[in-house]
């Protein structure tokens, strides 16, 4: 009994998280792994797919702004009721270009997410919804934009 015990130093101790014995915990996922990604991205990454698929046939469109919105905004008043009341939900808008702002075409995240099953399919009906909206601002028909329009 030679050996005193040490008094506990008033300092914390830190914490670990090694408590079993198994090691540090990790990230659920890679970074590189699809999984790590938020729906968010992932539905940005298929409209910037689909505008890329786009700009090959039409160069012109690099000018143009694509932004993902969630939702759709609400105006106020009595013109908001009216929009609301009719029972639709925009997919995507167009806003044309002004004084050194270029045109812009908005996609909505969440609509089109409620409206799709699976990736494949929401990934088709953002295809659609892109090449819809590029047709407005160009005015053009659909068809015109892509050609396989409304057949995937």
């Amino acid at each position: 009994m030679d050996d005193p015990v040490q008094p506990r130093s008033s300092e914390p101790r830190p914490r670990r998280r090694d408590r079993h014995g198994r090691g540090m915990r990790g990230p659920v996922a890679p970074p590189q792994v699809p999984l790590s990604a938020s729906r968010a991205e992932a539905f940005t990454d298929l409209v910037q797919d689909s505008v890329e698929r786009l700009e090959r046939r039409w160069p012109q469109l690099t000018e143009i702004d694509f932004l993902v919105l969630d939702v759709p905004p609400t105006t106020g008043g009595d013109a908001g009721d009216e929009e609301w009341g009719t029972g639709t939900v925009p997919l995507g808008g167009t806003i044309s270009a002004s004084e050194g702002r270029p045109a812009r075409v908005v996609i909505y995240r969440r609509p089109v997410e409620i409206r799709t099953k699976g990736r494949d399919e929401r990934a088709a009906l953002v295809h659609e919804v892109v090449v819809e909206q590029v047709a407005e601002l160009l005015g053009l028909s659909p068809e015109s934009v892509d050609p396989r329009y409304g057949e995937e």
